[in-house]
């Protein structure tokens, strides 16, 4: 499978609810839980691409656009964007759906870093064609 193959078939996309119980005082969804779904979706991009064990190293940016109301629904996109020797890049959106309205916008945007690791937790190749 090539680069562009793989890149392809590892994009995951995930729909969450947003209920009260996740969300703040405005009726919100939490930033924290935004970036906790986000790194959860951004690993499994990473391992779908790489299909080895993968581990968060950093966010690089996460740009908080508009809010997430309470009785939304969220659509969170993981797409690998740079690939590395034994690292990868994941871009991770977040949408937001009316539940009763054909609404849709982009809320949040941030980046994740990944490195593979080998079975003795040493970094290793990310991509091994």
């Amino acid at each position: 499978m090539t680069l562009e193959e793989r890149i392809k078939n590892s994009e995951t996309r995930i729909f969450k609810a947003v209920f009260p119980g996740t969300t703040n005082h405005y009726e919100t969804l939490f930033g924290g839980t935004a970036m906790h779904m986000m790194d959860e979706v951004a690993f499994i991009t990473a391992t779908r691409f790489s299909r080895q064990t993968m581990v968060t190293v950093s966010s690089d940016r996460i740009d908080f656009n508009k809010p997430i109301p309470a009785g939304t629904i969220v659509e969170l996109v993981g797409k690998v964007i740079n690939v590395g020797n034994t690292s990868l890049k994941v871009d991770v959106e977040i949408y937001v759906e009316q539940m009763y309205e054909n609404v849709r916008y982009l809320a949040v945007k941030g980046q994740f870093s990944f490195v593979a690791l080998d079975e003795n937790k040493k970094p290793t190749k990310v991509f091994k064609s």
